[in-house]
């Protein structure tokens, strides 16, 4: 269990790890294509209740983390993929996994929409010739 401060209490700072719960939700609702809206609707709530739980503001209890499982069509361990793991094992926030700036960029709009197009492409030498467009752009001089 975690040790709430006195002085935390009653704040509107979120839970790291309903954070993390939201945005998984956001990411899956993204892959799909899915607007909050529709979303809300297939939950039979609104658009904004659905931001606030991929913000982690609101805490998503189990049923109806239940429901956004069913409705995103995913089983509920999938909220907890990816969660950081600290060194001795315990569920954590203290050391961020090293691939989490990836899942953060697959959570935007733009790695979304990036990661869709390229999926697109079927050449597998424009594909590769993309990749080093990139890390050029990225000053990344490595080839794999």
């Amino acid at each position: 269990m975690v040790d709430i401060e006195p002085e935390d209490r009653g704040s509107r700072r979120a839970n790291p790890i309903d954070v993390h719960v939201g945005s998984r939700v956001r990411l899956r609702r993204m892959l799909l294509g899915m607007s909050q809206e529709k979303l809300g609707e297939h939950l039979g709530l609104t658009f904004q209740q659905i931001q606030k739980y991929e913000k982690g503001i609101n805490r998503i209890g189990a049923s109806r983390l239940f429901d956004l499982a069913k409705v995103l069509g995913v089983a509920v361990q999938y909220f907890y993929e990816e969660l950081p793991v600290a060194a001795d094992g315990a569920t954590g926030f203290a050391e961020p996994p090293a691939e989490s700036y990836a899942v953060e960029f697959l959570g935007s709009r733009e790695g979304l929409e990036l990661n869709k197009a390229f999926a697109r492409i079927s050449d597998p030498r424009v594909r590769r010739s993309i990749v080093e467009l990139v890390r050029a752009f990225a000053g990344d001089n490595q080839s794999e």
